[in-house]
Formats: structure tokens, sequence, C-alpha cells
């Protein structure tokens, strides 16, 4: 269900396509003001939309503020940036005025929450996001805190609110930091309208309609967008609906549509059984309305509430609507008879053209932090830099997107699973800005990548089944017969990055998707002959095929094949490079026995790992779904216990760190935790001071002394493990 190709799945108005607002005639800041001191500087007497971030602002296309900003100032709008406000008060939301159009808030590159606490729920001391890395300049949940403060300081003035952490909220979502569920965002936050997704398409047609004197209220048909609407509007009227609000239903299964197929008509029957309903007037069944006017009821936020099953029902049902070929609207009602309001979210939004791509990642960015940071500390090279801005700077963004589908990643959830590739020219243009342009380029690209390293402009075969595919995912169970695997455009732009004058090298720093990787043995060849710097990650996650199964990832057999590809090519070289593999701990449908195996898998393969990631629920996720529920919404769903499939839920203090010290077996901080849990396992055995045995029977001095000794005789050779973050697009490394 991608695309490689230019052209969209359906028509929509070109980025460029619409004629520019009078304030062209101001021309392209070399920053987005933070200030009216700056205002003042352009000549600007206000500004017709302010954008509000929990991150620092870096005009770069790695942040988000700077995207949309640079985006709206293309369409000839004055936009400024309110970075990190105190949300104490209204008063520090007024700095730059009263905007014309509206503000756009978002909580920033990450979701605040995410941010903020760490997988045990403990509180982060640091912000990547922030000068000098400094933790609690954003409030939790920050998307809903800001726009509550923009209504304070300006109550008349339309707020929208975009960015991830609206994305992953935007219906009623389990909180895993209150452990419940809460209500969309939109719900809570009072906002007009809100953008998920990558949403340049949806800001520009909003902010040129807005600026015709429309009411915002008006506006609840731009695609990638979500609203709120009294339960009994009267413009609600010609739409039709198909209630999915319940699971079990009497009489038989085909009187009603089926919410859980994965394919359209013309596709055939899904893997678990479901027959999809074929509409045949002759045959006595009712035409079916356009999907153009079909909005799904899910479930109301009162019954996932309080009824994990149909959570993941309503989990399920919007993760199947999620294709821009064939999704239809989404509505879920807030609120009892008194108070009652629907959410209702449009299909996505039409991916952008390769054309469009260009046209977003060619504006005049100045690359670099606000010249305030630098002001606040002595320099950008001072004690204060913005460490997400250093792990980016020299590199550089080719598509969007992932068809991967992992149940634990919000990347689809956000981004979409089409490709939305940018064309080579234009990323050899960047390269040669970064060169030419960004202080203290040495001559290495940091990455070419995204969300994947390798799935640039891979799609699907044929535009007539990707419209139609309802699969969550390309590559899973196996890779699809329709998706194109060539790495041939790849392999060309590597080829011509790696040329450039003054480039020494071209490292690739992105997650890389080794499945896809080994159907082009000559990609791996030029990856690992020229764009690996001694270590390259890659994300198995496990080992056992439980937990594999729910994460929608491939068997460690592809690990295996990808490594002999990766040692041939590199002996081939005449170099020692090594993989980096991650893993997952307690993830949903993962058994003690599944990390024991684990464990003795990494043992075997000679890995130690210093840090781990413990799954980490994010709102929307199907594994979180999962987590919440002990459910699988990859299967049908139902009251009746006996016809749904259970799912193994890591929860407690105890638990998780048994998964966790299971991945650090050669930790001695961890040895009684596992003697203990082996023994009540069943196997003992592998309590010894053999090679064959996972942990030793003695107990070392606390005073280090042996950590120290182990250090000190130990070899990297093979490589150590990275924390991988896997709530979020994965971060660049450098």
């Amino acid at each position: 269900m991608t695309a490689a190709t230019a052209s969209p799945p359906a028509r929509a108005r070109a980025l460029t396509g619409y004629k520019p607002f009078w304030a062209k005639r101001f021309g392209p800041a070399p920053f987005l003001p933070m200030s009216r001191a700056e205002m003042d500087a352009l000549g600007w007497d206000s500004c017709d939309v302010i954008v509000v971030t929990g991150d620092a602002y870096v005009d770069h296309p790695s942040f988000g503020m700077a995207v949309i900003g640079r985006v709206l100032e293309a369409q000839g709008f004055r936009v400024g940036i309110i970075a990190q406000p105190d949300w104490q008060s209204a008063e520090p939301f007024k700095a730059l005025g009263k905007p014309n159009l509206f503000f756009g808030v978002t909580a920033g590159n990450m979701d605040s929450m995410i941010n903020r606490y760490t997988a045990d729920r403990k509180i982060r001391s640091d912000d990547a996001y922030t000068p000098g890395g400094e933790g609690g300049k954003r409030p939790d949940r920050s998307a809903l805190v800001y726009a509550q403060r923009c209504k304070e300081a300006y109550g008349e003035v339309a707020i929208v609110i975009g960015g991830i952490e609206a994305s992953l909220r935007r219906i009623a979502h389990y909180d895993y930091w209150q452990d419940k569920v809460r209500r969309s965002v939109l719900v809570d936050s009072k906002a007009d309208l809100l953008l998920y997704g990558n949403a340049e398409r949806a800001i520009v047609e909003i902010a040129h309609r807005l600026a015709r004197n429309e009411a915002v209220r008006s506006i609840t048909d731009v695609r990638g967008t979500a609203f709120v609407r009294r339960s009994d509007d009267p413009s609600a009227a010609g739409w039709f609906e198909l209630d999915s609000s319940e699971v079990d239903r009497p009489g038989r299964i085909d009187a009603h549509i089926n919410p859980y197929q994965t394919s359209d008509e013309s596709c055939a029957k899904e893997e678990d059984g479901a027959q999809p309903i074929r509409i045949v007037p002759s045959a006595g069944r009712i035409a079916m309305p356009p999907r153009e006017r079909t909005v799904i009821r899910l479930p109301s936020y009162e019954q996932v509430k309080s009824d994990p099953v149909l959570y993941a029902h309503a989990n399920r049902v919007l993760h199947l609507e999620t294709n821009p070929g064939n999704a239809r609207a989404l509505v879920q009602r807030h609120g009892d008879d008194h108070t009652a309001r629907d959410v209702w979210i449009n299909p996505p939004p039409i991916p952008l053209t390769t054309a469009e791509m260009d046209h977003v990642f060619d504006l005049p960015y100045a690359r670099s932090p606000h010249p305030r940071y630098a002001d606040e500390s002595g320099g950008h090279d001072g004690p204060t830099r913005i460490p997400a801005w250093e792990m980016i700077r020299f590199s550089v963004n080719i598509m969007r997107g992932c068809f991967g589908g992992c149940t634990f990643c919000s990347i689809t959830e956000h981004e979409g699973r089409i490709i939305q590739s940018r064309s080579e020219d234009s990323v050899i243009r960047e390269i040669e800005e970064i060169r030419d342009k960004v202080r203290g380029f040495t001559g290495v690209i940091s990455d070419l990548g995204g969300p994947t390293a390798n799935m640039y402009r891979l799609g699907c075969k044929s535009p007539e089944i990707e419209a139609a595919c309802r699969k969550p995912s390309c590559v899973y169970p196996g890779i699809c017969q329709n998706l194109n695997t060539d790495h041939d455009a790849l392999i060309r732009m590597y080829r011509r990055a790696r040329s450039l004058r003054g480039v020494k090298k071209i490292l690739i720093g992105s997650g890389l998707r080794y499945d896809l990787a080994v159907t082009s043995p000559e990609y791996v060849k030029e990856l690992v002959t020229h764009h690996v710097g001694g270590y390259l990650k890659i994300a198995p996650e496990h080992t056992e095929a439980g937990p594999l199964t729910k994460m929608m990832k491939p068997g460690i057999g592809t690990y295996d094949r990808f490594k002999q590809l990766f040692e041939k090519f590199s002996a081939e070289a005449g170099k020692k490079q090594f993989l980096i593999p991650y893993f997952i701990a307690a993830h949903p449908g993962t058994s003690d026995a599944d990390m024991m195996n684990l464990a003795l898998w990494l043992k075997r393969n000679g890995f130690r790992a210093d840090q781990v990631q413990t799954f980490y629920p994010s709102p929307m996720a199907t594994a979180t779904a999962m987590y919440h529920s002990g459910l699988n919404p990859l299967k049908g769903l139902s009251h009746d216990a006996a016809r749904a499939e259970k799912v193994d839920i890591v929860r407690g203090e105890k638990r998780r760190r048994l998964h966790k010290a299971f991945l650090r077996y050669h930790d001695p901080n961890n040895w009684p935790l596992l003697r203990e849990a082996l023994k009540a396992m069943g196997r003992a055995d592998l309590i010894g001071n053999g090679k064959h045995h996972l942990v030793p029977t003695f107990q070392p001095a606390t005073d280090g002394s042996y950590c120290s000794a182990r250090r000190k005789n130990s070899t990297p050779a093979k490589g150590r493990l990275l924390t991988q973050h896997t709530g979020l697009p994965p971060r660049r490394t450098k």
C-alpha cells in the first residue's frame, strides 16, 4: 500500500497552485521572527499565523515548526514562532501580538510525554530539543496546554493543533502515564481543528480559506483534519453512516458490513477468514453510497473507556482506514445525551508528489538554530548547544512514510504508509548547501535517510491495487508480490552524492529495513563497501516467533541472511565492520521464556547490551491496544473469550525488570534476579560457570572490581547495542 511514483492516489490541489497572499511582497525572512523587534525589522505590523512549539526553533527541514512556517511563508503569509513558552500564564503567548488568521500549536518533533518520561514513567533529566539539553522546558501534554493558553490570550482567534502528539491522540486513546483511556485531544484542548500526519497540504488550504474570511467552524471538508461538531448538528445530514460501534451482533455475518476486511471488493478474502461484503443490487442488497460520503461510527469514548474489547476494536478499524485511496471518514462520540459531541476524522491527506516534496525541502531554510540561542549561549559552539540539532545538522531526509506496519511504532500512524520521495536533484542540492553553508562541515554527511534508510522510491507496482489495498503492512508476514523492491534509484543517489566535490564520506544513520535489503544484494554491497562507518544499526527486535508475530516483524532467519551478505561484502572491501542489532524487552506477546531464549542468542553471538529499550506504549499504536486490552487486534475481536486471541502482557515493575535483565544478562547486578527466575522456570541448568551457562553461580564484590576487570579484558568486536526509541521516527546518531 505504498507509492513510489510522483502521482498521488487521488487528485489534490498542488501546494504551488494557490494565488499567493498579499503579504508575499515582504519576501522570505532570514529567520521566522520570535520577537516584536524582529517583526519591526521585517516591516510587519502583525503576524498572519503564529506557530507555538515545544521545541527550540531550529530553521531546518527536520524540524516541524520550520517546515510549516516556511511552507506558509512561501504562500505569502507572515509567520511568527513562539518556542518553548512559559506555560504558567497566557502572557508569553501574547509576545507577537494577535495573529490575523490562527495559532498553529504543536508539542514539537516528539510526543511531549515520551520526551519527558522514560518507559518506566520516570522523569527524564534532559531534553534533546532544548538548548543545553535542559529538561523541564515543556509541560505534560504540551499541545493541550499550549492550545488552552492561546485561547486565554486571544479567545476569538482560531486554534489549529498538529504534530505527532496531536496525530496520536486524534481519537479516544489509552494513556500509559495515567493508565486510563483519555478523550480525543481535540475535545480536551478545545481547539478548532486538528491536523494529523505531515500537514503541509491541509495547512495551506486552511490558511487560504481563513484568509478569504471563511469561518473556521465551516472548514469540515479538508483531508487530514479532525473537528468537533454536536451529534445533532444538521450539517452532518447527507452522510451514510456505517455503525461499527459493536463487535458482537446477532444474525448472519454477511448481513453486516465487515469492518475488518483488509482488501477492497476487487481483492481476495482476508487471512482470518472474514469475507468482504459485495454490494450487488440485483441480489437484493442495497447499493453502497460513495466512500466520500460514508462515515464509520466507532465505539464512543464512554464505551472504549470502560470496555477494552471495544477499545481494541476501534483501534483496528482506525488502522484499516488509513489508505488515502480508499479510507472513509470516522466519527466517535464524546459525552452523554445532553452534551454529546462527535469527533469527525476526515480521510488521510493525499501524499505529496515528488515535485511537492522538492518544493518543501528547497525552501530558504537558514539551516541553523535561531540567533536568539546564540545570544543566550555566547555562540552556537558554546556550552548550550541543541542536541537534536547537533545530531541532524549534517544529515539529509530523502523520504517520508513507512510501509512496515510495525505495531509498536508510531511512524505509520503519523506519516502514513505511502512513501513520499524527493527527487535525486533535490537531495544533491541540499548536500551541496550543507557543504557550502553549514558551519563546521568536515566533509561527512551523517545520514541520507528518513524513517527508514532504504524505502526510497519503493512502492506498489500497480496504482489500482494500491488504491484498493487495506493491509497494514507490505512486508509482513512476507514481502507482498505487488511491492517493487528495486533499490537502483537509491544506489544511483549514493554514488552521485559521494562523488560531489568536498564530500569525503556519506554515512547511513537511519534504521535499515534488512528484509528489503536482502532482495537487492547490489544495494547491500554498495552500502557495506562505501556507507558504513564501522557499525550499522538494524532492528530485528526479537528472535522468538511469539513477540515477532505481535510486532509484525520478520523472523530472525532474515537477519541471518542479511548478516551473511554484510560480512561477505565487508570482507571483500577489506573492512572490519559490525552489525548493531536492537531488541525490545517486555513487548506484548513476550513470555519469560522468549526473553530467556533471546538472552541465550545474544550470548552465543557475543552481544552485550550497554543500553536496552523496554516497550513504551505510545498512544494509538496497535501494540498499545494489545497492552491495554490483553487482546490481539490484528485478529478478529469478540467479547466471547473463546473467539478472541489473548496476548501475554508484561505488566508490573518486577516482570518488566526481569525482561530487561535478560537483555543485560552479563550485568552482575541482574544475576540474582535472573537466578531466581531461571529456577522458577525450571531452567536452573543455565546457572553455572561454564560457557554454555547464562549466569554464574557466584556474585562478585559490589565495589565494581569484577565489572572493571571484565571491561578491561573484553573486546568491542561484536559491538554494543544502542537504545532504540520505538515510539517515534528513529533518532539519528552521529
